[in-house]
C-alpha cells in the first residue's frame, strides 16, 4: 500500500508561474546556470542553484550559499510572490511535447514507504550530489523539485483526473522549449479522499528520475527525526514532494553512446568480432534509428549499420536482458576496452532528445562511433525495480522535464522559519 498523501503546496501566483518555472537543477552545468539566470530575477533556477549569485570562482558548497538560497525563498514568499494553498490537495499536472500529453498528480510520498521498498529504485546515487541536495533541502526547509514517479494505471485515479481537467487550470503556458504545462488544483474533500484510497491499493511505486532529490529528502527526514525523537509520523518531513504518472502515460526516450577512440582493431576484424553478438546490415548514409527492442543503430565512417542482438544473447535476467546491457556486455567491453563506462572518459552518453544528427556531429569531430539505441520501456524499468536490481547508467532518459519552483512543499512551516529553529 502507497501512501500518497495530499498538501498544501506553496506555488507561484498565477501571473507568475511562467517566470518562476525552471528546468531541474542538474540539467545545467555551472556555467550554464549561470547564464541562465543573468538578468532574470523570477527564475526558480536562482534558488536551486544558489552559487550563481556569487562570484564564478565561489566555493559552490560553501554554507552562506545554502543560506542565500534560504533567503531567496523566504523573500519571494514574503513578496507574495508566491502564495499557499489553504486546503491539502492534490494537484494535477499535465505536459505537452510536440502534440504528446502527459498527466500526472503532484503530491507527497512516504519516506517509510522508500524505506520498506514500496517506493523502489533502479539506480545507485553518489554521496557527492547527494549531499549537495541534502544541505539544500535542510537550509530551506523545503523541497522545491519534486521526484518524478511512476506507478500502474489504477482508473479510481484517473477519473478522478480527468473531472478536474474539464476545469480551467490555475496554470497554462508554453516555455521556451516549446512544453507547455498545466496545472490544475484538486481540493474537494470528498475527491481528495476518493484519490488518497485508491493509491493505498498500489502495490509499488518506481522512481523514474529524480533518485539524488529522492534520496536525499530521505536523509533529511531521517536527521529531523533525529532532532524530534517523539516525532509522530504525520510531520511534513515524513513525506516527499513528487510528480506520480501511470505508466500508459510516460514516454521513455533512446538513451545513446558515443565512444571517442576505437581499441586499434581494423574494420574487417571489428565487423569480425561484432558478428559474434549481433547480426549486422548496412543501412547506407541515410540515419538508421532502431526500431523495435533488439535493434541498434551503429554509426562509423559515415556510414549508418543495424546491429540485430542474437536470441543467444537472452537469458531472461530482466537486467541482462536490456538492450544497453547487451551492448556493454558483447561489444563495449569485449571488443572496444570500455569496462566501467560510469568512469571510462572514452564514452560519452547522448539524450535522444537530441536526435541522431547529434551522433553524426559527434563522430565527425571528436568521436569514432555511435550507438543509437531503442528506448527502454518503462515495464523493463518495473521488471528490473520489482527484482531488487539496478539498471546500467544511462538506461533511460525521460522527457519533458517537470518544471521546479511550480510546487513547493515546506518541511516546516514558513511561521516556524521565521521565528528561527
Amino acid at each position: 500500500m502507497a501512501k500518497i498523501n495530499p498538501f498544501r503546496a506553496i506555488r507561484p501566483r498565477d501571473d507568475l508561474a511562467e517566470c518562476i518555472a525552471a528546468l531541474p537543477y542538474d540539467v545545467y552545468n555551472r556555467e550554464e546556470a549561470r547564464v541562465a539566470v543573468s538578468g532574470d530575477e523570477y527564475t526558480f533556477l536562482r534558488i536551486d542553484r544558489p552559487e550563481t549569485q556569487f562570484p564564478v570562482d565561489y566555493d559552490m558548497y560553501a554554507p552562506e550559499v545554502y543560506e542565500k538560497a534560504r533567503e531567496m525563498l523566504d523573500q519571494m514568499i514574503r513578496d507574495g510572490l508566491f502564495i499557499q494553498e489553504q486546503k491539502s490537495a492534490y494537484y494535477v499536472y499535465e505536459l505537452v511535447m510536440d502534440g504528446r500529453s502527459q498527466v500526472g498528480i503532484g503530491a507527497c510520498a512516504s519516506v517509510d514507504d522508500y524505506d520498506a521498498q514500496v517506493i523502489k529504485k533502479h539506480e545507485n546515487t553518489r554521496a557527492d550530489k547527494e549531499a549537495d541536495r541534502i544541505r539544500h533541502v535542510d537550509v530551506c526547509s523545503a523541497q522545491t523539485g519534486p521526484i518524478f514517479l511512476a506507478y500502474r494505471r489504477r482508473e479510481e485515479i484517473e477519473r478522478e483526473v480527468q473531472t478536474a481537467m474539464t476545469e480551467t487550470p490555475v496554470y497554462d503556458f508554453t516555455t521556451a522549449d516549446g512544453i507547455t504545462h498545466r496545472l490544475w488544483v484538486i481540493d474537494d474533500e470528498a475527491a481528495v479522499r476518493r484519490i488518497q484510497e485508491a493509491f493505498l491499493q498500489v502495490e509499488s511505486i518506481y522512481i523514474a528520475d529524480g533518485h539524488h532529490r529522492c534520496a536525499s529528502a530521505v536523509q533529511v527526514s531521517k536527521k529531523r527525526r533525529a532532532v524530534y525523537p517523539d516525532y509522530t509520523g504525520q510531520e511534513e518531513f515524513n513525506f516527499f514532494l513528487s510528480v506520480l504518472f501511470p505508466d500508459d502515460q510516460l514516454m521513455i526516450m533512446d538513451y545513446n553512446r558515443v565512444v571517442k577512440t576505437v581499441a586499434d582493431l581494423d574494420k574487417e576484424k571489428f565487423f569480425q568480432c561484432i558478428r559474434k553478438a549481433f547480426a549486422v546490415e548496412e543501412m547506407g548514409r541515410t540515419s538508421y534509428k532502431p526500431q523495435k527492442k533488439g535493434e541498434i543503430g551503429m554509426y562509423l565512417e559515415e556510414t549508418w549499420y543495424r546491429l540485430t542482438i542474437n536470441n543467444e544473447c537472452y537469458t531472461g535476467d530482466p537486467v541482462g536482458d536490456l538492450d544497453v546491457a547487451i551492448l556493454q556486455k558483447y561489444l563495449l567491453e569485449p571488443i572496444l576496452g570500455i569496462v566501467d563506462p560510469k568512469v571510462d572518459d572514452r564514452i560519452d552518453f547522448v539524450g535522444g532528445i537530441r536526435g541522431l544528427e547529434e551522433l553524426e556531429r559527434r563522430v565527425h569531430t571528436d568521436a569514432k562511433v555511435a550507438f543509437a539505441m531503442y528506448p527502454t520501456d518503462i515495464h523493463e524499468l518495473f521488471a528490473v525495480s520489482d527484482a531488487g536490481k539496478l539498471m546500467p547508467p544511462k538506461s533511460t532518459w525521460f522527457e519533458p522535464k517537470l518544471r521546479s519552483g511550480l510546487l513547493i512543499h515546506r518541511i516546516e512551516s514558513f511561521t516556524e522559519r521565521e521565528g528561527g529553529r
